[in-house]
């Protein structure tokens, strides 16, 4: 198993800036790929952005593309989010996941993962 916890959230105002960390222990050399991905209260968890932990490709989606940035750190087995230009509808609890590199949902799909972090609250203020 993989165990991924995250850590960052808090509130901010709109207009700033916020980063979050999720350090992933255990059978590490399971995961091919981290993703993180959101949930509003009583709406979907949506994917945010991916990257892949051997070739730091990274995946966003289109909503955040040019505020936010994926990346990671092999040797700390952890992977970064950094947030920019936060809107009050960015609030959300964001999860970290954990992909192996092969699976019937694409990466964009929070099928497509096996392991989730806990998740931490993003809160921000118009």
């Amino acid at each position: 198993q993989v165990q991924l916890e995250e850590s960052g959230g808090g509130l901010v105002q709109a207009g700033g800036s916020l980063s979050l960390s999720c350090s992933a222990s255990g059978r590490t050399s399971s995961s091919y790929a981290m993703g993180w991905f959101r949930q509003a209260p009583g709406k979907e968890r949506n994917f945010v952005a991916a990257i892949v932990w051997s070739s730091g490709s990274t995946y966003y989606t289109d909503s955040l593309k040019g505020r936010c940035t994926i990346s990671r750190d092999n040797a700390k087995n952890t992977v970064y989010l950094q947030m920019n230009s936060l809107k009050p509808e960015d609030t959300a609890v964001y999860y970290c996941a954990s992909r192996a590199q092969f699976s019937s949902y694409t990466k964009y799909d929070a099928r497509g993962y096996d392991y989730w972090g806990q998740g931490t609250q993003v809160t921000v203020s118009s």
